[in-house]
């Protein structure tokens, strides 16, 4: 089933619409209920939620779900990869290199998310006012896979020596960016 454009166009004014009056109404109750109105209007859209063209929008269980997938779909070979522990070496002898590959990183992530336009993704929320939760949620999935990968295949180790756990954070750093990538387009292509 095709959906026409001006539908799709309509629903998207009408979430950027729902997403001004979130911002200026008065009350927590009234921001609930704009909420409210946004899940509705997404659950109306109706069609099969794999479909592309969906508004995506909050972060939840199966979005953390999907982003870890992604993560491992992208994280095993950088696991099982003597470069990836080459390259985290080489990052930890520059510091720079490694602010560069972070940046970096949640740049992509960032594009995909919200400007690639894969989806019509929405921020629903945001962490302290600023951080879009489900880049939040996305990022440090996939860092937090990062390190739990690695540590538990032997790649890294965390000792009480500073040199050891430097390394071992710049190893999980080079295996972060394309598990980031992964976790991203893990979250968003199922278009849930």
């Amino acid at each position: 089933m095709s959906e026409d454009p001006a539908e799709s166009e309509g629903l998207g004014e009408l979430f950027d619409e729902l997403e001004a009056l979130e911002d200026i109404v008065d009350s927590e109750a009234e921001r609930r209920q704009v909420r409210e109105a946004m899940r509705a209007a997404a659950d109306a859209q109706g069609g099969d939620p794999a479909v592309f063209g969906r508004v995506i929008w909050g972060f939840d269980r199966e979005d953390f779900a999907e982003a870890v997938l992604g993560s491992l779909l992208f994280g095993i070979p950088m696991a099982v990869e003597g470069g990836t522990r080459d390259a985290g070496l080489h990052i930890a002898q520059h510091p720079l290199y490694l602010v560069g590959t972070l940046v970096t990183a949640v740049t992509m992530v960032v594009g995909i998310l919200y400007v690639a336009d894969f989806q019509d993704v929405r921020i629903a929320h945001r962490i302290l006012g600023v951080v879009p939760r489900r880049l939040a949620g996305v990022t440090l999935t996939a860092l937090a896979t990062s390190i739990a990968l690695l540590t538990g295949w032997g790649m890294v180790e965390w000792s009480s020596d500073p040199r050891l756990v430097w390394e071992s954070l710049c190893i999980c750093a080079v295996a972060f960016v394309p598990m980031a990538i992964g976790a991203a387009l893990g979250d968003i292509l199922p278009g849930s």
